[in-house]
């Protein structure tokens, strides 16, 4: 017969969910800077093109 699961308690959803949200932060500040990095022509990891008229 089939047992219904235990429910998982709020404090471990709240964890959970933190630690979800700030890997999304660190991954979107991350980005951010790489972003910044290559508007201002200061970024020596990233190679893109630049196209000229």
């Amino acid at each position: 017969m089939a047992v219904p699961k235990k429910r998982t308690s709020k404090s471990k959803t709240k964890i959970r969910r933190n630690l979800w949200k700030e890997k999304a932060k660190e991954k979107s500040l991350k980005a951010m800077s790489l972003a910044k990095s290559i508007l201002t022509n200061r970024s020596k990891s990233f190679y893109y093109e630049i196209k000229t008229k």
